[in-house]
């Protein structure tokens, strides 16, 4: 406290008045619990709350959306293409290059480990990612296309725009894309549960992100880029110093993270530098502030360069275009890239580039602002990887002789890029969504509806199965959903197939047992397993909320399909394996963060807010569902009935509470020293977190044990349709 009295003692004027003399607190500096860095940060949780979205609570884009005039925005946007502005030069009058370098920035951020990223949400409106120095002059692109935002207004999303921009730029220079889906809808502030880095500083050395940086797998997960600030890899190298075979093991590595293997991670580097240019024609160091650091004045505008009219933009900080005509679709990258030997070279910022060593001069790219002149074209050390990499050359040189292969390798990489992260493609909207399934979209058949509930209740009820294994397997299977890239949940009884079936967290014994019965019974209705599960945990809740005196119904929807092992992409789904599960009490000893802080991480990609979070694991504890039925947290003597025990139990007075051993507590009575219950960190922190704290108070309250149960139950139906779209 000393340190920060003292920084604001230093802050009063002259006669004595707080420098925040408008009464609030309005820097970011000044969070309430700054002074208690390890506290949870709980409003990851409450992020994007309806108070910071304009539109009324009734407004659905996914819905408005379907009403726009598909054809005629995208020919709108067609002819922005073309179209040049004084303040902001086009090269070679089109900016395409522009567009498609901010839809794949937009996309780019997505990373498979958690899910989190991507272009759903437009958040390249938004810090830190409108600020990135990968993103230079993206906010150009943004304010070209606000006249066409402007027009069609609510039924079109930024999030659509900066996507369908990218594919439409492509189309203008003729290259036929797979596919788009409109839908995204737009959030309002910045994401606050993304993990950027460890870094304080943008651009800082790489070694922040790794254990070894020789070895590219030890970047910290869940990040993708081997510096904050970029998207992937240093377009001059590892750490700025040029050497492709070590680049090409760094893009190898920050791709995979993107769920992209070999083929497609060399597709996309290709078309992406198939068009357009990189910008460092000129002094970096004259260039103005990001937009989040900008003057009042710049509005928003960042980068500004004073140079501009003579010098042309400064971005990347390399200087040139990759191929012959940059502003046509065609194999030109890779007749440059194989056909020339290159050397390195300064461009004007100072950056370092490849050059061809011999190169006639029709070979090269017209300038793009002086069409009487040519230039050499360039390379980055990411595209020279392509090339010396012994696995990206084979790639490549097979796309160099059969084009048509590349452009549609491209055409479904460029489509997985920018839709990655939508879900589902029963969330496709619009009239280029393309028929065929792809497995990274996570298919799932319909199943039936045409069965009567109730008796398949009935004899799940009297299948010998206890409450525990049927909330344990519903549980077990819809807990995989994550709200960031709205992949996994209980739809496709994926429980039943690899990977999940052999995961740790799921107990592959007692798994296997369960899903044995309860196949049967699924097998007697002709209804879809994955139904027959979820029925399983509402029974079981149901039975367990009776004995406690409240009778209820949990609202059911039928029709989930089971997919096969044949949809599920196993490599992909890996990265959804639960390190640790804190409705279900366990956690890998290997993780590095506390138990409560990946439960909090767990909740956030569930959905739930911090009293959804508190019912539920409330919940689940007094239902005796912890893992391989270990006894830490369960504070009832009713274990299966549906009370409000744990909550009583833990803000109780007349216990204490003492650590045992590497996160093992003891409760034992004040008075007698009596042992009464075992928990662990995560479940005292619902105790000590003041904040969570004050919710375990409410429904320890006498009057809300109705309330406990009602509000458990609403949450376990949120999260038992979570991936019902």
């Amino acid at each position: 406290m000393k340190e920060f009295q003292t920084k604001n003692n230093s802050e009063l004027s002259k006669n004595g008045e707080c420098p925040f003399m408008h009464g609030s607190s309005t820097k970011p500096e000044t969070s309430p619990l700054k002074w208690w860095p390890k506290r949870l940060n709980l409003d990851i949780l409450h992020q994007h709350d309806k108070k910071s979205n304009p539109y009324s609570n009734d407004f659905d884009y996914r819905e408005v959306v379907k009403t726009l005039d598909f054809k005629n925005l995208e020919n709108d946007m067609l002819e922005l293409m073309t179209t040049p502005q004084d303040w902001w030069p086009a090269d070679w009058g089109h900016y395409g290059g522009l567009m498609i370098r901010m839809a794949w920035h937009a996309a780019g951020t997505y990373r498979v480990a958690d899910g989190r990223g991507g272009a759903g949400t437009g958040n390249l409106r938004f810090a830190p990612l409108n600020s990135w120095p990968d993103n230079g002059n993206l906010d150009k692109a943004r304010r070209l296309l606000w006249p066409v935002k402007k027009k069609y207004g609510n039924k079109i999303s930024w999030a659509d725009l900066f996507i369908l921009a990218g594919n439409i730029a492509y189309e203008s220079m003729g290259f036929q894309t797979y596919g788009f889906s409109y839908g995204r809808a737009d959030i309002w502030q910045p994401e606050i549960d993304i993990y950027w880095g460890p870094e304080e500083e943008i651009m800082a050395p790489s070694e922040n992100r790794y254990s070894n940086l020789d070895d590219p797998s030890t970047l910290e997960t869940p990040l993708g880029a081997t510096h904050m600030g970029l998207i992937y890899v240093n377009p001059e190298g590892v750490n700025g110093k040029p050497d492709p075979l070590k680049t090409a093991l760094q893009v190898r590595e920050t791709f995979k993270r993107m769920a992209m293997n070999d083929e497609e991670t060399a597709a996309l580097t290709a078309g992406g530098h198939t068009v357009g240019k990189a910008h460092g024609n000129g002094d970096a160091s004259k260039l103005g502030a990001e937009p989040e650091a900008a003057e009042i004045k710049d509005q928003g505008f960042g980068w500004i360069n004073p140079t501009l009219k003579s010098k042309g933009t400064i971005t990347s900080g390399l200087e040139g275009a990759w191929t012959t005509n940059p502003t046509k679709w065609d194999n030109g990258y890779f007749e440059m890239l194989f056909n020339h030997e290159w050397e390195l070279k300064k461009s004007p910022a100072g950056a370092w580039q490849w050059e061809p060593i011999n190169i006639k001069e029709e070979d090269k790219p017209v300038d793009a602002m002086n069409p009487n002149k040519r230039k050499n074209p360039i390379m980055t050390d990411a595209d020279m990887a392509m090339k010396m990499d012994p696995i990206y050359k084979e790639i490549c040189l097979k796309f160099k002789r059969d084009p048509d292969y590349f452009s549609k390798t491209f055409a479904k990489a460029w489509f997985k890029l920018t839709h990655r992260d939508m879900g589902p493609k029963v969330r496709y909207i619009g009239p280029d969504v393309p028929n065929e399934d792809l497995i990274w979209q996570d298919p799932i058949p319909s199943g039936s509806k045409n069965y009567n509930e109730d008796d398949v209740k009935d004899k799940i009820s009297k299948s010998g199965l206890s409450i525990s294994d049927r909330v344990v397997i519903a549980w077990d299977s819809a807990k995989t959903f994550r709200n960031s890239d709205l992949r996994g949940g209980a739809n496709g009884a994926r429980l039943s197939l690899s990977p999940q079936k052999e995961w740790k967290a799921n107990e592959p014994g007692r798994l296997s047992n369960t899903i044995s019965v309860l196949k049967t019974i699924s097998s007697e209705f002709d209804i879809s397993l994955s139904d027959t599960i979820v029925l399983a945990g509402n029974t079981a809740i149901e039975e367990a909320s009776k004995s406690s005196g409240y009778e209820i119904k949990i609202p059911f929807n039928k029709g989930r399909g089971d997919a096969t092992q044949e949809m599920t992409d196993v490599a992909s789904f890996s990265n959804l394996e639960p390190k640790a599960d804190a409705f279900r009490n366990w956690s890998d000893d290997n993780i590095s963060s506390s138990p409560e802080e990946v439960m909090v991480d767990q909740a956030q990609l569930l959905g739930l807010s911090a009293p959804e979070m508190t019912v539920l694991i409330g919940g689940m504890r007094v239902l005796g569902t912890n893992h391989e039925n270990n006894k830490d947290g369960v504070f009832t003597e009713n274990e299966g009935v549906l009370t409000n025990d744990f909550f009583v139990n833990l803000t109780d007075m007349n216990n204490s509470w003492d650590i045992v051993g590497k996160n093992k507590y003891e409760i034992k009575d004040r008075n007698s020293q009596k042992l009464k219950w075992t928990a662990s960190s995560v479940d005292l922190v619902f105790g000590s977190n003041s904040i969570l704290r004050s919710y375990a108070e409410l429904y320890a309250q006498d009057d809300n044990k109705e309330k406990f149960v009602n509000d458990f139950v609403k949450v376990w139906n949120k999260l038992m349709n979570a991936d019902l779209f």
